[in-house]
């Protein structure tokens, strides 16, 4: 669901940038603030990775023609909570879309509102709900399923918005909505099996993992380390090796545009903004499209997987760590 910069106006995307940013500066005050958010920079680094490695894997939505990926918003706030799950999801957008020029850069704040605000935030609350009474496996899927689908027919909803308030495209809103609304709603059926699946063998391994549960340090079948490092390895494979079997049909947002233009994708407008932020992507987009330049060689897509995943672990572990040295720093006046 990562929008282009062709569907946004300036002024539109200018606004989301600011919204975006002026929650990450909240989330970071919030997190510097928590006094168990040491605890959570290495999960910040592997979970940031694992949802990279997930959504490289669009699975097909029988009978549809389209496809559809784990957006995570609500896997990471499972884990990390609202304030350091939202920002690590903006560190992974962030990273495909200057790394792997997946998602407009003018239209960066829009994505991260569309699936990270909507996915940590109000998946908080609904994760919450459910886990009132103690976290079950029972609970977990159907918190999952829930907050999944809740949260991403919130974020198809809002790029709809986005796109009929810019109004520089051809896409009539009412009819995009009764496209995107629907196969969204699959979408975030078959994301909400698989978070369900991941929170089911973490609740089981490491359940003092989960966030807002109640769990003693020492139960699970697992210790932190060694359940951080199975994770680790199931976000290299999932990188390296299952994302080549990717779907290739178009995204859900993508086969929304197709039903009504013919074609997956949108001319932007002749403004100098969309030439700058294009220039911008392709000089720092090394493998755009998760691929080698110009080769549609599979090496492209394992080696991008696996390169994307280090990277983002290596981010959102520096960028919690900074953090920490922040709040030490604030500590000591």
């Amino acid at each position: 669901m990562h929008m282009a910069d062709a569907l946004l106006s300036p002024a539109v995307g200018g606004v989301m940038i600011a919204a975006s940013a002026a929650a990450a500066g909240y989330s970071i005050k919030k997190v510097v603030e928590d006094p168990d958010f040491k605890k959570k920079i290495p999960a910040m680094g592997v979970m940031g990775a694992l949802v990279f490695a997930t959504q490289m894997i669009n699975f097909t939505i029988p009978g549809t023609g389209s496809s559809g990926h784990l957006c995570g918003g609500f896997l990471l706030t499972a884990i990390l909570g609202p304030y350091a799950g939202f920002l690590s999801m903006i560190g992974v957008l962030l990273i495909q879309c200057l790394f792997f020029a997946d998602g407009g850069l003018l239209a960066i704040g829009a994505n991260v509102w569309n699936m990270a605000f909507y996915g940590c935030f109000v998946g908080a609350l609904i994760w919450k709900a459910f886990m009132k009474k103690g976290a079950t496996k029972g609970r977990i899927i159907l918190a999952s399923i829930v907050g999944c689908v809740l949260t991403l027919q919130l974020g198809a909803f809002s790029v709809t918005i986005e796109t009929l308030i810019s109004g520089i495209t051809v896409l009539p809103f009412g009819t995009f909505l009764a496209a995107m609304q629907p196969i969204h709603l699959a979408i975030g059926f078959v994301e909400g099996l698989i978070t369900a699946a991941v929170l089911c063998f973490i609740h089981e391994a490491r359940p003092s993992l989960l966030w807002n549960v109640e769990a003693e340090e020492k139960a699970g079948r697992f210790s932190y380390k060694t359940t951080l490092v199975i994770l680790i390895v199931t976000f290299l494979l999932i990188g390296g090796g299952l994302s080549l079997l990717a779907s290739s049909y178009p995204d859900g947002l993508e086969w929304s545009i197709e039903r009504l233009t013919g074609d997956t994708e949108i001319e932007a407008a002749e403004k100098q903004i969309y030439e700058t932020t294009e220039k911008i992507q392709e000089s720092t987009s090394f493998l755009p499209d998760y691929a080698f330049k110009d080769s549609e060689s599979a090496v492209g897509t394992t080696v991008s997987g696996i390169v994307g995943c280090i990277i983002t672990f290596g981010v959102l572990a520096g960028a919690g760590a900074l953090m920490k040295i922040r709040k030490k720093k604030e500590a000591n006046g």
